[in-house]
């Protein structure tokens, strides 16, 4: 077995990308390289103790610095980016959590207007203990302390989107981007459709842990040591950010109403069992509506994102995606010796 090509980027802090689209490659990469990457948090690390209000240490829009982008040799539109994440580590002993003014699922927001004052700001800082892989939530309010597992995932990986458009960073669509889901861990694979040449490869927001909706709009967020493979796939296409486990496949869709980013990850994953997997679209939708297991992942970004999962016991035995999940987890293996 030929020994993959190792890239290490350990990003300035002018080099970060805020969008998806319109920044310039990081660098150039091969299929079959792996990237050694470290991610700083949704804060670029600006919220270091509870004293540290985003609205005082951030700067709007510049929020959500990503690794990257990669342009990846031989990407065009119409090929799948293959990214199999085989570790994802908190890089710090601390991470920040916070409220936002007008921002998240259980307050007004700027499109869901309410009159009533804003919920105020507050930080909370979460002690890791990454020897003993636990998150230690301290109550701003009162003496109770819990410790929680730590589940380390990244919320926002994706690609440039389609038709010359630039998103902030923020933003989960077709390309990926912020999709916050906790699927997004070590061991998985995450497909995404390539829309222009290179495909220009991103990701960052690292979260300790989060809980499915991320419902205050802000998780465990932390910096991060990550290693992903990342392998190209020429002609398979992905419409939206699809995920794959030892045990499951996965589909999203973000778009808003909720409702809506339901629907998309539930036809997502119908079509995907049609063109893979040898059902007819009828069974499948059958099929799926009684296999699916359908957690959010976000109910706060400028998108909400939905996910559709079916465990792969269930399914015939097909072959997905050239069965990249399994080559690049023994990738994966190889790295860990």
């Amino acid at each position: 077995m030929t020994e993959p090509r190792i890239l290490t980027v350990r990003p300035e802090p002018d080099q970060y990308a805020w969008t998806f689209g319109g920044a310039a490659p990081l660098a150039r990469i091969a299929p079959g390289t792996v990237l050694d990457l470290y991610t700083e948090d949704c804060f670029a690390g600006r919220v270091r103790s509870e004293k540290d209000l985003v609205s005082e240490v951030c700067e709007f829009p510049y929020l959500n610095p990503q690794t990257g982008p990669f342009h990846i040799e031989g990407a065009e539109p119409g090929d799948t980016v293959a990214v199999h994440f085989v570790s994802i580590e908190p890089a710090r002993d601390w991470a920040a959590s916070t409220t936002v003014p007008l921002f998240g699922a259980l307050t007004s927001t700027h499109t869901t207007a309410a009159l009533q004052p804003p919920l105020p700001e507050r930080v909370w800082i979460w002690q890791l203990d990454r020897a003993r892989r636990t998150a230690l939530f301290q109550a701003r309010d009162s003496d109770f302390r819990a410790e929680l597992p730590l589940d380390p995932m990244h919320g926002t990986v994706g690609v440039a989107p389609a038709n010359l458009e630039v998103r902030s960073a923020l933003v989960p669509d077709a390309h990926g981007g912020n999709m916050d889901t906790p699927e997004m861990r070590a061991g998985v694979t995450c497909y995404l459709g390539v829309n222009v040449e290179g495909a220009l490869l991103s990701l960052g927001d690292g979260h300790a842990r989060q809980g499915e909706g991320e419902t205050c709009g802000v998780a465990v967020e932390c910096a991060m040591n990550t290693v992903v493979v990342v392998d190209l796939l020429k002609g398979v296409t992905t419409p939206w950010p699809r995920l794959e486990s030892d045990t499951h496949i996965i589909s999203t869709g973000s778009a808003r109403p909720l409702e809506d980013a339901f629907r998309i990850s539930q036809l997502d994953l119908v079509q995907w069992l049609v063109r893979d997997y040898g059902f007819s679209e009828l069974d499948a939708y059958q099929f799926a509506t009684q296999a699916v297991e359908s957690p959010l992942a976000n109910v706060c970004d400028t998108n909400y994102t939905c996910v559709a999962k079916l465990r792969k016991e269930w399914l015939p035995a097909r072959e997905t995606y050239r069965a990249v999940h399994a080559r690049l987890r023994e990738t994966a293996r190889a790295l860990r010796g």
